[in-house]
């Protein structure tokens, strides 16, 4: 009895000293607010530039990338056959002379083949007949002296058609190997 009423005792005085109030700390230093120092501008220079020189060249800023663009676009594109991969002798004209623009102009770079399928056929034929166009095309651009540790190949079957149109012409441009530059 005597510990029922001593924990009594207890607990009533834990839970009124807890409802005391207290005052809240507050900090009484004051802060002290340093002075901004104010630096001097130096006025602005003013220069006069000829006519010659006003231009700005933006090609200056980003020449590798400019330069690599022109060289591509110049690259021929290389057609085929329909279910063919030979190389015919008015394309292995635009390889000889784009293993030229390899030799010279883009000899920094490298080059990825991109063999490419109209729609006839299944996808894993496409996928395959675009590589072999691409590999006849780096067979004989190593013929040209193009080095072929510089040279890969992808083959996008018929996934990346230039024209969807139903016609002869429009299935013949989408027969193709096209060359594009890699740093």
């Amino acid at each position: 009895m005597k510990s029922i009423v001593l924990s009594s005792v207890v607990t009533a005085l834990l839970v009124l000293s807890g409802c005391s109030t207290k005052e809240p700390a507050v900090d009484t230093k004051e802060e002290v607010v340093k002075p901004v120092v104010v630096e001097k501008v130096k006025e602005v220079e003013t220069e006069v530039v000829s006519n010659e020189d006003s231009m700005v060249d933006s090609s200056s800023n980003d020449s590798t990338t400019l330069s690599m663009s022109d060289i591509e676009s110049q690259l021929p594109t290389i057609y085929f056959a329909f279910d063919k991969f030979d190389i015919t002798p008015d394309m292995q004209e635009r390889i000889t002379s784009a293993a030229e623009l390899g030799k010279t102009g883009a000899m920094d770079y490298k080059v990825k083949l991109e063999g490419n399928c109209d729609e006839w056929g299944s996808d894993e034929y496409n996928f395959a007949l675009g590589l072999k166009r691409a590999d006849a095309v780096k067979k004989a651009f190593v013929a040209e002296g193009i080095d072929g540790s510089r040279i890969s190949m992808v083959s996008y079957g018929e996934s990346n058609p230039v024209c969807s149109d139903k016609t002869q012409s429009c299935w013949s441009k989408n027969r193709r190997v096209d060359f594009k530059l890699l740093p």
